[in-house]
């Protein structure tokens, strides 16, 4: 068995996330403790209780699904999880896969997402834009719609979640185009996602910019396990690598099919999913019916 541990990104958050792995695991607790220390505020009490509105905002949304990965991962760890042959994450998740290959320290990875997503919602007041997901077209169909409603402002393809499962994002004009001509094109959903920042787009350049600021003050190591980028589906390996990537990340596509893909070429056949919900291991289960995918939140691990 060759095993790929993976984190998911923002959108996977909740009130109440946290908490039942926090009552039952003292290790969780410890990460929650370590993450209201590192940061100077309740984070594990937002986590636990809300208010949604709080913990929807991006600079609190980022670290929140860190911590609670990674105290789904110290659980997991105690209960005997197999080590990984690979980790990867989505987005943000990378983050989260970095604390577990020993990229990065717990409480540098929060500092870190906490100024990442105070950088992105200061970057989305300046270059106002937004996210669509688009359900039921391919690649082709949907980079074509981009490139005609680029008449109206920037707009790319963000993430590619399965092969008709995708997100675009960029300027709202360009935006609205879009979603008008994906409907028209026969999409199964067309989905305006509640955000005003066009993540993974070139609008997010001044972000990156100021990230690798801020990522050039903090010392990263050589990964312990391989990791698969999920932006360029390669393996990184060394801590250079990954810095670059990192600051990349904010303006590049998640390819995240091809990522996986890649994971199931170099031999892995099962897919642990780390963190609150289930979002990463239904999307393999699209990908590739040959592999094993399961989560391992707090629904699975808080089980008596």
């Amino acid at each position: 068995m060759s095993v790929a541990y993976i984190f998911p990104g923002q959108g996977s958050q909740a009130p109440g996330m946290g908490r039942e792995l926090a009552e039952a695991y003292a290790a969780a607790r410890e990460v929650f403790e370590e993450a209201d220390d590192a940061l100077g505020f309740a984070l594990s009490r937002l986590c636990f209780e809300g208010p949604a509105e709080e913990l929807q905002l991006t600079e609190n949304t980022q670290p929140a699904i860190l911590a609670t990965s990674i105290a789904a991962l110290r659980a997991a760890e105690g209960e005997g999880l197999p080590r990984p042959d690979f980790v990867a994450g989505h987005s943000l998740g990378e983050y989260s896969a970095l604390v577990a290959a020993e990229v990065l320290d717990f409480s540098d990875a929060l500092t870190l997402v906490r100024e990442r997503g105070r950088l992105m919602k200061q970057t989305g007041e300046e270059r106002p834009g937004g996210m669509a997901a688009v359900v039921g077209l391919d690649r082709p169909t949907l980079d074509a719609i981009c490139a005609e409603a680029g008449a109206h402002g920037l707009i790319v393809v963000a993430n590619t979640n399965t092969a008709d499962q995708m997100v675009i994002s960029g300027e709202l004009p360009a935006l609205d185009r879009a979603v008008g001509l994906a409907r028209e094109q026969g999409a199964r959903a067309v989905v305006p996602l509640r955000i005003t920042i066009a993540s993974h787009s070139p609008l997010m350049q001044q972000a990156a910019l100021q990230l690798a600021n801020v990522l050039a003050a903090i010392e990263l190591k050589d990964p312990v396990t391989p990791m698969m980028a999920s932006i360029q589906g390669r393996i990184l390996t060394t801590a250079d690598d990954i810095r670059q990537h990192m600051v990349t990340q904010l303006e590049l596509p998640v390819e995240w099919t091809h990522s996986v893909r890649e994971m199931i070429e170099s031999g892995v056949d099962t897919f642990v999913e780390i963190g609150p919900g289930q979002v990463l291991s239904r999307l393999i289960r699209k990908i590739s019916r040959d592999v094993r995918a399961m989560a391992l939140g707090e629904t699975e691990l808080s089980k008596p």
